[in-house]
């Protein structure tokens, strides 16, 4: 399976910051993988933020889950995540990546809030 994230460098404090997924290579439908997302702040380790099941069944970091949405389109073998209320601590690497027999991940993706 391979994943490309797509969606803007830059987002502007207190902003929704929206990242789409994209998938190739897999089902979406099918019990084979669970789709996450996965950030990285500057200089620091690798933080979950949620996940999405084959049955559209979610998982979100529970100090994220108020302002974090994890949603898919399958026909277009796409999930999205949503973070809203974006502030400064939110720039980092995002990841989205799915788990099967073994990890996969896309090529991860810059995003700065700042005004």
């Amino acid at each position: 399976v391979q994943l490309q994230e797509s969606g803007p460098g830059l987002v502007k404090p207190s902003q929704t910051l929206s990242l789409t997924c994209t998938v190739s290579g897999g089902s979406m439908t099918t019990n084979d993988y669970g789709w996450h997302w996965i950030r990285q702040p500057p200089g620091k380790g690798l933080e979950l933020m949620g996940a999405i099941g084959y049955c559209g069944d979610t998982y979100y970091r529970p100090y994220l889950k108020s302002r974090t949405s994890i949603y898919r389109d399958t026909s277009k073998k796409q999930f999205t995540l949503q973070v809203s209320s974006v502030t400064p601590e939110d720039t980092d690497v995002y990841y989205c990546v799915a788990y099967g027999s073994g990890w996969s991940w896309g090529q991860g993706t810059q995003v700065a809030v700042s005004s």
